[in-house]
């Protein structure tokens, strides 16, 4: 076993320590080495069972176990579902065969242990895990449109109930730290160290000489009942209209399987139950929504992280001292990401009483991550103390970084940029946090612009973990590679884009929102615009999208591109410019579409302007929304504003909305099934259907035509053109 993924120590006292190791990888995953090395340990210990007196599982990895083997999963077709089928039943096998050997089986989980990982520590009849606070436990195969096929699903819902395992662990793919491991059940004890970690496990396996699963013992009750138990047969019925509630409708198909998966599988034994698991799991696995959710939320967004598109041959970089510019919300964020991760800000405004303001925005979001537990009051205090607020550009001295987050006109930026480039260390990297305005013209107001960067924020900055970097005309290799950094260092992804008006990222969400204001002047209802919306699966509607941003935004940002000579003339438009008239602005004003006060409801007067009909079928609705979006990202590919399929993807679900069960836009055109196969030639029909219809800003353009063939795609132009 030289090559075994499982190391194997007897000591003296007949305790057996499996040590999970995989010599091939930096990390443990359920690889096809892992099912065998697993296969021939569990024969062992049967073999060897007079001499085993109990066993204790751990790892040699920084984590116990990553889980699956998401390389494995996404090549899985329809045409592999019983291969896929005997290989989950296989791992399923080899846990049961390890909780029912009748020796005692403890775990000792010293890092993370998420999917298949926390699949086999369920397996052991007792877990101790490390107190550390960056070990998570965890199911998050929801998010990636899977659940956990390794029994995670029969094991949970027997040891936690059903309520419990669901809400807590299963539908919302939650990441828990020990402490709240413990308190839930799902772990026994907690260790301070490595040491005591193991050995707490092997005191545990001497003092139980025979242990079983609570739910193998005769008479076990599961927490809560069953489902045919008066305390939850009343309650159950209210679960699948909760869930699509809380999906807002959206086709994921992962929540509602998981769901079934665990209301049946405490309907029958438990060898049974994992068979019922194993059916849904494999329906997930070789469906196309999982499908495409690996792959951008894993490969592409790991692609992304690990520096696809940093240029090569630039030193690693870490800002030290950043000067922000504009305490507004906007800037006030960007500070408090930067002081979170132990950087010194100066955040500057016009004066100390205008910035001593953003920093108190920033002493309420700490605030709130206090009292919910999540950060320490020291740590607090220590964030707070390394921003300082000031009006006087000579504070900037001594800044390595510059982010300008002040409002949205050319004239204004070249003038906060050119004095902050006075004070600032001669090479600072100078940041502009514009959303539309391209960054050539902005770095004409420096001197030095080869040092300028778009690093395009998204509101709010603490929860949206996207920041969209743009290349302008001058930009050089090392500036780009130092905004890259600098992206990483606090924790968000950085896509990187081309410099033209409006970028990618709101170049793209404006015709989703302009979209959506047409189809309420086309005669949509304005609650079936946002459920259309919803139920295609983004997170909000466009009509509260536009509320949120403002309706006089967009038309500034569409007049001043009429200014820059463009010609474009959507009809959402009109829409926009006719309640803007009628006084009504948006959330911030209190009514836009909505009436926001006291609560969130449409404007009656609304229907008055644009009467209802039924002259828009409903998925055509969602559709447009979509292909709306989708048409106008391959017009960024083909004008190279973007110069890879992980950036476009990755960019529209987390900066955009775009929903994540498509994979992304560039992944929702390869994979668009209509009349024919699926892919460009199907997208590209059905675009023309919906040009013909609506309007010529469907029509697909050159790059979708020339790839509208047998096995073209927009991921393989993007590539080849990389390469």
């Amino acid at each position: 076993m030289s090559e075994s993924t499982i190391r194997w120590e007897s000591d003296a006292d007949g305790v057996v320590t499996l040590t999970l190791d995989d010599p091939s990888s930096s990390a443990n995953t359920m690889n096809d080495a892992y099912v065998a090395s697993m296969g021939e340990t569990i024969d062992r210990l049967e073999a060897e069972s007079e001499s085993v007196r109990g066993v204790v599982l751990t790892s040699a990895k920084n984590t116990f176990f990553a889980g699956g083997n998401l390389g494995s999963l996404i090549q899985a077709t329809p045409e592999k579902t019983d291969e896929v089928l005997a290989q989950v039943t296989l791992v399923k096998s080899q846990l049961r065969r390890l909780e029912t050997l009748g020796v005692p089986v403890a775990s000792a989980i010293n890092g993370a242990a998420l999917g298949g990982g926390l699949e086999i520590a369920l397996a052991a009849h007792h877990r101790v895990v490390l107190d550390d606070p960056k070990v998570k436990l965890g199911f998050p195969e929801v998010t990636l449109g899977l659940l956990p096929g390794g029994g995670g699903v029969v094991r949970s819902v027997r040891l936690l109930g059903l309520t419990t395992a669901l809400l807590e662990l299963l539908l919302q793919g939650q990441q828990i730290r020990p402490g709240k491991a413990l308190e839930l059940g799902l772990v026994h004890d907690t260790a301070a160290d490595r040491d005591e970690l193991l050995a707490k496990a092997r005191a545990w396996v001497l003092a139980n000489e025979t242990a079983q699963q609570p739910w193998d013992a005769k008479g076990y009750k599961v927490p809560g009942g069953a489902p045919s138990s008066p305390s939850l047969a009343s309650t159950l019925p209210a679960f699948p209209a909760n869930l699509t509630k809380q999906l807002k409708g959206a086709p994921y198909p992962a929540p509602y399987a998981i769901l079934s998966a665990a209301v049946e599988s405490l309907q029958v034994d438990v060898d049974t139950a994992f068979t019922v698991e194993g059916r849904y799991f494999v329906d997930l696995v070789v469906g196309q929504v999982s499908t495409n959710m690996i792959q951008a939320l894993w490969f592409d967004l790991n692609r992304i992280n690990g520096g696809s598109s940093r240029p090569d041959g630039v030193d690693a970089y870490a800002a030290r001292k950043v000067g922000v510019l504009g305490a507004g919300m906007m800037g006030a964020g960007i500070a408090h990401a930067f002081a979170t991760v132990g950087v010194d800000v100066v955040l500057k405004d016009v004066s100390t009483e205008a910035a001593e303001k953003g920093k108190a925005h920033v002493a309420d979001l700490v605030g709130k991550q206090v009292s919910r537990g999540r950060m320490s009051q020291e740590k607090a205090d220590a964030v707070l103390a390394r921003i300082r607020p000031t009006g006087d550009a000579a504070d900037l001295a001594g800044c390595d970084v510059i982010v300008e987050a002040v409002f949205e006109d050319t004239a204004l930026k070249h003038r906060v940029l050119s004095e902050a480039e006075v004070h600032a260390l001669p090479d600072a990297l100078l940041a502009s946090n514009t959303s539309t305005l391209p960054i050539t013209g902005l770095a004409e107001g420096v001197s030095r612009p080869a040092d300028v960067v778009g690093m395009h924020f998204f509101s709010p900055v603490d929860k949206m973990p996207l920041v969209e970097l743009i290349v302008g005309r001058d930009t050089s290799d090392a500036a780009l590679a130092r905004a890259y950094d600098v992206v990483r260092q606090i924790g968000k992804t950085p896509i990187v884009v081309q410099d033209s008006r409006g970028f990618f990222t709101s170049r793209v969400f404006g015709t989703l929102v302009l979209e959506g204001a047409a189809l309420l002047a086309e005669g949509l209802a304005p609650m079936s615009v946002e459920r259309a919306a919803l139920q295609a699966g983004f997170p909000a509607g466009p009509l509260t999208l536009l509320d949120e941003v403002t309706l006089t935004l967009p038309l500034k940002i569409r007049d001043e591109a009429a200014r820059a000579g463009a010609t474009d003339d959507h009809p959402g438009v009109a829409v926009l410019r006719a309640l803007v008239e009628a006084g009504r602005t948006g959330k911030s004003a209190g009514k836009g579409f909505f009436d926001w006060e006291p609560e969130k409801r449409v404007w009656p007067g609304l229907t008055g302007l644009f009467p209802s009909s039924d002259a828009v079928p409903f998925r055509d609705a969602q559709e447009r929304l979509l292909f709306a979006m989708a048409v106008e990202t391959a017009r960024c590919v083909e004008e190279r504003v973007l110069n890879s399929v992980e950036d476009a993807n990755i960019g529209s679900i987390m900066g955009i909305g775009f929903p994540p069960l498509y994979g992304g836009v560039l992944q929702y055109v390869d994979q668009y099934r209509g009349a024919a196969e699926p892919g460009v030639a199907s997208f590209v029909a059905r675009a023309d259907e919906l040009a013909d219809a609506y309007g010529e800003r469907f029509r697909p353009p050159a790059i979708l035509l020339e790839r509208a063939v047998p096995a073209g795609s927009l991921r393989a132009a993007l590539a080849g053109a990389s390469s």
